[in-house]
């Protein structure tokens, strides 16, 4: 037996209407073209779907199970339907961030729950991009964005430039170094470096300033939140090197000093990194503003 969605809609519209003229007009056929069809799915099951001689016209016990699945299915389509369109209109998706800048998580939750309230029907989730290599897992569709620093040459991938910002120096007031007006790679020698738990080539400090000057720090001390690196470094515990906009209130207090990297100072860019055919999703384009601007806003605060 072959049953289609217009064989049920056609069975729950002709019970709804209590007649075949009613229920044509509902369906919007012929009444003829009705019953065709009732005939022809009456054909197929072998057994008849309406007590005929009832007014109003009502279904057999075979018509009710029939019934019964198309109350059951025809709103499953429905709701099928409308995400579909919601997904063409660009109102609803999946939004599964992976972000390989461990401090970004300062700025990421602000713009998230302004998203939140502007794209209710967006699936959004964050995946600890330093646990897994996030660019295949963006080329395999595992994740949607990642938040990177490093642009690659991929096709089919887009870097979105978001925001620029400096990694500074942070040490304790106490500490030698703050009498300095900058440091260099040389400083870091016999200090302990306290960092995020991630690998050395993806820390700014290294990747721009230790490695390529072939500089070692003496220890290095991982540790996962930025507020207790701040604590340790209060305590002169070591030092940190931390993007200018996570140190922001630092500035002002008498715990700490923050300088540059080099005299002349080390500038990074922040990339959105999204396949090139949902780069202009309106809702991924939203994000993408968003972040940006939420950025602007530490570095000014």
């Amino acid at each position: 037996m072959h049953i289609e969605f217009r064989h049920l809609r056609t069975i729950k519209a002709i019970h709804e209407a209590g007649g075949l003229a009613r229920a044509a007009d509902i369906l919007n056929i012929t009444q003829s073209a009705l019953s065709h069809q009732i005939k022809g799915l009456e054909d197929q099951a072998g057994v008849e779907l309406f007590v005929r001689r009832s007014k109003p016209l009502k279904l057999s016990a075979a018509g009710m199970k029939l019934l019964r699945a198309a109350e059951r299915i025809l709103p499953e389509v429905a709701a099928i339907e409308e995400e579909f369109a919601g997904l063409q209109s660009g109102k609803s998706g999946r939004l599964h961030i992976a972000i390989e800048c461990h401090a970004c998580f300062e700025w990421l939750f602000p713009v998230l729950e302004e998203f939140r309230k502007a794209w209710p029907d967006v699936d959004v989730d964050i995946l600890p991009g330093l646990a897994f290599d996030a660019m295949p897992a963006l080329e395999r569709e595992k994740v949607d964005l990642v938040v990177s620093s490093d642009p690659e040459d991929i096709d089919g991938v887009d870097f979105t430039p978001l925001f620029d910002y400096d990694p500074v120096f942070v040490a304790s007031s106490q500490h030698p170094l703050a009498q300095k007006d900058y440091v260099e790679a040389e400083d870091f020698r016999g200090e302990t470096l306290i960092t995020y738990p991630v690998d050395r080539t993806r820390l700014d400090v290294f990747s721009q300033l230790l490695i390529p000057a072939g500089v070692s720090p003496d220890t290095v001390r991982q540790v996962e939140l930025t507020a207790v690196i701040l604590l340790l470094v209060a305590s002169n515990r070591g030092v940190a090197v931390l993007p200018d906009w996570v140190v922001r209130e630092v500035k002002y207090s008498s715990d700490y000093v923050t300088r540059p990297l080099t005299k002349n100072g080390v500038t990074r860019r922040l990339y959105a990194a999204t396949r090139s055919d949902e780069t202009t999703k309106p809702y991924m384009s939203h994000l993408i503003r968003l972040a940006g601007r939420e950025a602007v806003k530490l570095q000014r605060s």
